[in-house]
């Protein structure tokens, strides 16, 4: 049986996940409107990889005889300067991840459930990527500055990033 601290906050970790996957389809969206065809394929399945997050872990909570929330998910932001605004974001958004997957983490620990804490890990090393991945589109954007050209060129390399897989193709 899952202990209830634990189960309570995998449970915040659904919402967190939700909550991101939402974030990421905002940011989306408004690629694909601005003429960012490349970053909107990143950001749609960025946003799917998310929603693969939160359904892993309420299966878990799920198989473990815990019961999982389904959240609502907060209204994500919609106004975004520039596709630089969207990365910087994105990173910031991936530290908040971090901090909340870290939360589960030590919760598992002081609740001494060995098993959970082990399931957690996936998500640490996950967060490594995904936290690498935004330092590196950060700094090519940094890079390119405001050369359009060079801008061009990002948009259409950057749909083919990790992440950017097609839909239910991230093999996560």
């Amino acid at each position: 049986m899952l202990n209830k601290k634990v189960e309570k906050a995998l449970n915040d970790q659904i919402k967190v996940e939700a909550d991101s996957s939402h974030a990421y389809l905002a940011m989306a969206s408004w690629a694909e409107i601005n003429g960012y065809p490349g970053a909107s394929t990143f950001l749609y399945a960025h946003s799917d990889e998310e929603r693969m997050h939160m359904l892993k872990l309420i299966k878990f909570v799920n198989d473990r005889g815990g019961k999982a929330i389904i959240p609502s998910v907060s209204e994500p932001g919609k106004d975004f300067k520039n596709l630089k605004n969207i990365f910087d974001l994105l990173l910031s958004h991936e530290h908040n991840v971090t901090a909340a997957i870290n939360n589960v983490v030590d919760v598992c620990l002081k609740e001494k459930d060995y098993t959970t804490h082990n399931f957690m890990q996936w998500y640490v090393s996950e967060q490594i990527e995904e936290e690498t991945l935004a330092h590196h589109i950060i700094d090519q954007l940094n890079l390119i500055g405001n050369d359009k050209g060079a801008l061009y060129f990002f948009d259409r390399d950057v749909a083919n990033m990790k992440g950017a897989a097609p839909t239910g193709q991230q093999g996560k």
